[in-house]
């Protein structure tokens, strides 16, 4: 049964709590003085955008709660096959920033696929693109754009390290192909149209990694 569009967290607070904490976050990592600490709570940041963003959706139904689990294990998956067996993206090994591991994949590396792979398809939904092909194109080519802002602040501050030191070309069309099966799921899942909530997340966190890219 679908709930009432009004029952969640009202779009605004959603937006002021989005932008607030990756402003605090930001500063937090720019300092020295505080990066440590604000290290060590990034598994609490992506786990209250998780939040924000769940309860920030209109009509929470079995769909949503389908696909919700879908891009969670599937992001798990995918990343599981990438450590392990390096068919996906490439050669590399997560470190401590991301928080708990189950078999050397941080479960918050789910939580981070469904919060982007969400927040691109809303995106997308909200555009001027007609076609679903292209939504789920331009979409996942917004996700790698993201990756390449992601890649060196990931390096710099242990979310992963890669062998080598050498990012290979493969972990972006990889990137690619994945993100856009996911972002076809989010089409296929046909949800009612969004608030501003989720690009709002999706426009914060290009600027968010590109300042600390700089």
């Amino acid at each position: 049964m679908e709930r009432p569009q009004n029952f969640g967290i009202n779009p605004r607070i959603a937006v002021v709590v989005i932008i607030l904490f990756h402003i605090v976050g930001l500063v937090g990592l720019m300092l020295p003085v505080t990066r440590p600490l604000f290290l060590q709570i990034v598994p609490w940041h992506l786990l209250l955008m998780f939040l924000v963003i769940v309860f920030g959706h209109n009509y929470i139904n079995k769909k949503f709660i389908a696909f919700l689990v879908v891009t969670f294990l599937g992001g798990i998956l995918a990343e599981w096959i990438g450590v392990h067996k390096q068919w996906l993206f490439g050669h590399y090994a997560y470190g401590p920033t991301l928080g708990t591991k189950v078999f050397d994949i941080p479960l918050t590396i789910g939580i981070n696929w469904f919060l982007l792979v969400y927040a691109t398809g809303v995106t997308m939904q909200r555009s001027r693109l007609k076609s679903m092909f292209a939504r789920v194109v331009v979409g996942a080519l917004l996700l790698v754009l993201l990756d390449l802002l992601i890649e060196p602040v990931a390096i710099r501050f242990d979310y992963w390290q890669w062998a080598d030191n050498i990012i290979p070309l493969k972990n972006y069309y990889c990137w690619f192909l994945v993100s856009a099966v996911m972002l076809l799921a989010f089409e296929k899942a046909g949800f009612k149209k969004q608030s501003i909530v989720a690009p709002v997340l999706l426009a914060t966190e290009f600027v968010f990694f590109g300042v600390l890219v700089i």
